[in-house]
């Protein structure tokens, strides 16, 4: 038989269920809660993930700019500096042509005139005689010739050194400067003109001398001292050519 529960118990059995039907209401209710806190936190996270994007993405178009910019100017200075380079190249093509006819052998004095015998037939005119110097200078100045700028730095150096009193010695020293100035070591460039124009203030040369000056000055970034050492040149030697290209040159810095 079944038995049965006493009537008395009823009433607690009834709380009972009660009771836990409303704690699980409250955990339901506390699940949604913390469904909804969470949801929040992503949305968050989501959002600060986005903005965090979106500044990279600002920083990194910023970036961009910048190298685009540099690239730009670093084109510009590579225009610059190959324009630069031509016409010095130019200019000394023009400035060595000159001497290409010219070669180590002079004649002897009296050379140009022949010698007479006792009876005064003329004499076999004598071999024109080698001028050591003169080859060592025109070997000097194949480098230069050839471009080869490197090899004509140490060249004209050891010929300066080793005739210090020839007649080509101040020409060397200008054209020490000139392969400098290719080479692009413009300090030794400076000093080597300004060392040419101490030594030989009347050579014909200065004029160009003072121009290249403000040139490896310029290339150095001093503008102001380039700009100063091209008016002097203007106002010393007003009517040379050298003084027109310095003023194109200090427009060219306007």
């Amino acid at each position: 038989m079944i038995r049965r529960l006493p009537i008395a118990l009823l009433p607690v059995l009834l709380a009972a269920g009660c009771a836990s039907t409303t704690d699980l209401d409250v955990t339901r209710a506390q699940i949604v809660q913390q469904q909804q806190r969470l949801s929040q936190i992503e949305t968050k996270i989501s959002n600060d993930k986005l903005l965090d994007m979106i500044n990279q993405v600002g920083s990194l178009q910023a970036e961009v700019a910048k190298l685009k910019g540099d690239v730009e100017v670093l084109n510009y200075n590579l225009q610059t500096t190959q324009k630069r380079q031509n016409d010095l190249y130019n200019d000394l093509d023009q400035r060595l042509t000159p001497l290409e006819g010219k070669t180590a052998a002079t004649p002897a004095p009296g050379a140009d005139s022949a010698a007479r015998t006792d009876d005064g037939e003329a004499a076999a005119a004598p071999t024109p005689t080698a001028d050591p110097v003169g080859a060592e200078y025109d070997k000097a100045l194949a480098q230069l010739r050839n471009r080869n700028f490197k090899q004509a730095i140490p060249a004209l150096k050891t010929f300066i050194n080793a005739n210090p009193t020839a007649k080509q010695t101040p020409e060397a020293r200008y054209w020490l400067g000139v392969a400098y100035n290719a080479e692009r070591q413009f300090q030794p460039a400076i000093d080597t003109y300004q060392r040419f124009i101490e030594l030989s203030p009347t050579h014909a040369r200065v004029p160009d001398a003072m121009r290249n000056i403000g040139g490896c000055q310029r290339d150095l970034g001093d503008t102001a001292r380039a700009k100063s050492t091209w008016q002097q040149l203007i106002k010393k030697y007003p009517n040379s050519d050298a003084a027109q290209k310095a003023k194109q040159q200090l427009s060219a810095l306007k």
